[in-house]
């Protein structure tokens, strides 16, 4: 995908937002989240990522039922951010609609760490940890 195209795909993505997207983008939009700018549907390379936090390289994606097909060009996906120095982090749709605020809480986190090992490149892995930061914040 060229640059002119790939443009104008992000700005078309940005016409037609998910409801989690929405969601989310309501609270990351503004620097509402640790005071960092995010940005949305933008072009990094040949990809467009959901959201972005250039100043950390920190990506966040909003994953629909269709991900669930498309593995493998995930992963490739991924594994080509993560070589250009993005952490990626990964939601389903439901997680975002059902739980924001433990899903900015898990984003906030990833912010504020300085070195973090991608706490759930996958979704389906991202529900689990999503569970396990339930349970040791709750435990905290």
């Amino acid at each position: 995908m060229n640059r002119k195209s790939s443009t104008a795909s992000a700005r078309a993505m940005r016409r037609n937002f998910t409801d989690a997207e929405l969601k989310l983008w309501k609270r990351l939009r503004n620097r509402q989240t640790d005071g960092e700018k995010f940005r949305r549907h933008q072009p990094i390379g040949k990809y467009i990522v959901d959201f972005v936090c250039q100043e950390r390289k920190l990506v966040v994606e909003v994953d629909g039922g269709q991900h669930g097909e498309q593995i493998a060009y995930g992963n490739e996906r991924t594994a080509w951010l993560e070589s250009e120095g993005y952490r990626v982090l990964r939601f389903w749709n439901n997680e975002v609609l059902e739980d924001v605020e433990i899903v900015l809480d898990v984003i906030v986190r990833a912010l504020d760490e300085s070195e973090l090992s991608h706490p759930h490149p996958d979704p389906i892995l991202g529900y689990v940890a999503l569970s396990r930061e339930l349970m040791s914040f709750d435990a905290s």
